[in-house]
């Protein structure tokens, strides 16, 4: 069995107790009989990392005791890992030139006034000409902060590529 990073960590009391237990759990199923048992709990008491638990429950199906691997929620551009490929939406959350993203949405920094903008001229051409050009007025707005703002991501993500490249 390949070793991995997590194999060389280091392990606690609670971690072999939940092994000990796992074990239990396979001798009362009938997987282990008692010598295999005795064996596999010195085993588990002596172990010091991940691997050396591993080891013991390496023939056991689910649950073993094992602490699960944690797996991160978010991917970095360009990418994570071999053969991992992040969901296109959320690929870019964490790339440099999105860096400014999550204090402009979720911060206190700048505020957006698209919104307010848009209600006002919205109720301004429908109390003026009718709600039809209300309505088209407030949908050609919409639609060119949209594409200001596509705009100016794509020049932010760009700069960012040509900021990553060896020079």
């Amino acid at each position: 069995m390949p070793r991995t990073d997590s194999d060389r960590l280091r392990i606690g009391d609670a971690e072999r107790d939940a092994v000990a237990k796992a074990l239990h759990d396979h001798f009362a199923a009938g997987r282990l009989t008692r010598e295999e048992l005795d064996q596999r709990l010195d085993a588990t008491l002596a172990a010091k990392t991940r691997g050396d638990l591993a080891a013991v429950v390496h023939d056991l199906p689910e649950p073993t005791g094992l602490p699960r691997p944690s797996v991160p929620a978010f991917a970095p551009m360009p990418g994570w890992a071999p053969g991992f490929a992040p969901h296109p939406a959320f690929a870019h959350r964490h790339h440099p030139a999105f860096a400014h993203h999550h204090t402009l949405v979720h911060g206190h920094r700048r505020r957006h006034v698209v919104f307010p903008v848009l209600l006002a001229v919205f109720t301004v051409t429908t109390f003026t000409l009718g709600a039809g050009a209300g309505l088209l007025a407030v949908l050609h707005l919409g639609l060119l902060v949209w594409t200001m703002r596509a705009v100016a991501l794509t020049a932010a993500r760009r700069r960012a590529r040509r900021a990553d490249e060896p020079s």
